[in-house]
């Protein structure tokens, strides 16, 4: 069984595409779990009006945090494969035929993806070259290279990540680190979503870090910190 775990908040303009290109290659007995932050706009009527019996909806979280709605949608999943997504990205009609026949091999797969404009006009052919992704425990502490979007764990990845520990930089980062400690890790070159950078994006992926200096280093040693923690539990 797949879970898709999304967080939403204020998705109204792209989740109605995002999620089409996700249950179309979905099977009868798998699940989108959508995580609502507060939304203010028509992001959850969209989502009723799409009407489908793998859509789980969790409504009314004030998590104000894209990494514990990401948390509280994860803990809700069923599924022994796990994908991320996010609101307003595209997922190619391939994604899920791709990741699943990858899946006994490894732990924890992030695949390359194109980058698009709000206009889904291509800002980048391959994100893996402009982030010179790729594996490695030091590698990624020193920055993350692996896009939670892109990304598919399975169910002994998910316990060993969950709770997430508090003052996370993001999702993503911790899942791939925890991945590179008690997991294989796999980095497949084949661009399967259209990754969206727009204005109101929550992070900062693929532009400068926002962060000065000394949250930058809180933020690895805190990370730092609960890895070993993770390891000794």
């Amino acid at each position: 069984m797949i879970s898709v775990c999304i967080a939403t908040y204020n998705g109204e303009k792209y989740i109605y595409q995002q999620l089409k290109s996700i249950l179309k290659q979905l099977r009868e007995n798998d699940e989108i779990i959508i995580s609502d932050d507060s939304s203010n706009d028509r992001t959850l009527e969209i989502v009723r009006i799409i009407d489908d019996k793998r859509i789980k909806l969790l409504e009314n979280n004030k998590f104000y945090s894209p990494i514990y709605n990401f948390e509280n949608a994860l803990k809700k999943a069923s599924g022994d494969t796990i994908f991320l997504s996010d609101q307003d990205d595209v997922w190619e009609d391939n994604k899920i035929a791709v990741m699943l026949a990858l899946v006994s091999r490894y732990d924890v797969i992030i695949s390359d993806c194109t980058v698009i404009d709000e206009n889904d006009r291509v800002l980048y052919e391959s994100f893996f070259k402009l982030m010179n992704s790729g594996k490695g425990l030091l590698k990624n502490f020193h920055k993350n290279t692996a896009l939670g979007c892109c990304m598919v764990f399975n169910r002994r990845i998910l316990k060993k990540a969950l709770p997430f520990p508090p003052n996370l930089p993001m999702h993503d980062w911790w899942i791939y680190m925890i991945g590179e400690l008690f997991g294989e890790v796999h980095f497949c070159e084949e661009k399967l979503i259209r990754y969206r950078r727009h204005a109101s994006n929550k992070t900062s992926t693929t532009d400068k870090s926002p962060y000065k200096l000394y949250k930058k280093l809180f933020f690895r040693i805190n990370l730092f910190y609960n890895l070993i923690k993770r390891t000794l539990k």
